[in-house]
């Protein structure tokens, strides 16, 4: 018996995990061998404030000194740009705008990123997107956790759930896991394990995210250059360990599983980004997928279950779940724990379980 049970071990599940465990007995179940296996251990590891719908750039700002400073900080300068050519104005006014962007010179991008072609037209910069340290934020919450005396217990893929004199039993292979709260943080799978529950799903809709690693374009030192991207978020690159990353962008709906990257969909992605470059991708080294879970209104579900209380939804994060993760978990344990949340009223309301159920 435990006070409460996380299901689900990516950045989510977690963080709330750690959280919990100051004023709770926690056990965290994951399916896979190990921590942050799917959508976590897959993602593109950039905070910016700005990134989102306002709730979720409410949770960022609120993670933002979390990120900065605990545990000797998890970010490192990286910054952004935004990249447009002849007849695409509008989209790239209305990225400049949601994104809080400055506007630059093409000769300035060009400075920041020396492969941009002749066919760039218009530019956009801002400093303060910053690279996180993923697999350190997961290991700092898991030590967290387990400090605090909670467990993390891998390879439990969860197939029965049942509530029964105000606690719920949670069967995983030949193991059985009482709690009187259960959390649901089981990423792309949360509908399932709501099902196996008995409690009316949110919606969620697994979207595959597509990535590249190429080697340094020209054998250029490509450490110190932003992340750059076409308007609209059609296609995206990122510096990565002396490589460069490249993403279309893509977000075509699937059903929960191990995501593997579709090698069609990756080329119309390379070629969006060499339509903006001088040097041909001529060789790919690896390719992978995640899955970037959303609910309809693209913003997180955080809280109780307006008809099973001791059900917490802690799901939906979308592209989004590394930059609130500390704001995010710690919303999930004042709400569980009954303390009061330094967000305001209408951030929380946004984010609750309850607004899908109007």
């Amino acid at each position: 018996m435990t006070d409460i049970l996380v299901i689900g071990g990516g950045i989510a599940g977690i963080s709330a995990a750690a959280r919990l465990s100051d004023h709770a007995s926690v056990t965290l179940l994951e399916g896979e061998s190990a921590l942050g296996y799917h959508a976590s251990g897959r993602s593109a590891a950039l905070f910016e404030e700005n990134y989102g719908c306002a709730s979720v750039n409410a949770l960022s700002r609120a993670s933002a000194d979390y990120h900065m400073h605990a545990n000797g900080g998890y970010l490192s300068p990286r910054g952004f740009l935004l990249l447009g050519r002849k007849g695409e104005d509008a989209a790239f006014d209305a990225d400049l705008s949601e994104l809080a962007s400055t506007e630059i010179s093409v000769s300035d991008a060009r400075a920041r990123v020396p492969i941009l072609n002749d066919t760039i037209t218009r530019a956009a910069y801002h400093h303060s997107a910053q690279d996180i340290d993923t697999d350190r934020l997961i290991q700092d919450f898991a030590k967290h956790l387990r400090s605090n005396g909670g467990k993390v217990i891998t390879n439990a893929t969860v197939d029965a759930i049942t509530f029964e004199n105000g606690a719920w039993s949670v069967r995983a292979g030949d193991q059985t896991f009482n709690a009187s709260t259960l959390v649901n943080a089981a990423g792309a799978w949360v509908d399932q394990i709501a099902d196996l529950a008995g409690v009316a799903p949110i919606g969620i809709t697994p979207l595959r995210r597509s990535m590249a690693r190429v080697p340094a374009p020209g054998g250029h030192d490509v450490s110190n250059w932003p992340i750059f991207f076409g308007v609209g978020e059609s296609w995206y690159a990122k510096p990565d360990a002396g490589k460069l990353l490249i993403s279309p962008a893509d977000e075509d709906p699937v059903t929960p599983h191990d995501a593997y990257a579709d090698d069609m969909v990756l080329a119309v992605g390379i070629d969006r980004y060499q339509q903006h470059v001088t040097e041909e991708v001529t060789r790919v080294e690896t390719t992978w997928a995640g899955l970037r879970s959303f609910v309809a209104d693209r913003t997180l579900v955080l809280g109780r279950d307006p008809v099973y209380p001791s059900f917490v939804w802690c799901a939906a994060q979308g592209g989004y779940g590394f930059q609130t993760a500390p704001a995010a978990s710690q919303l999930i344990a004042d709400l569980v724990l009954g303390h009061a949340s330094e967000l305001g009223a209408e951030t929380i309301a946004a984010l609750s379980p309850a607004r899908l159920a109007s």
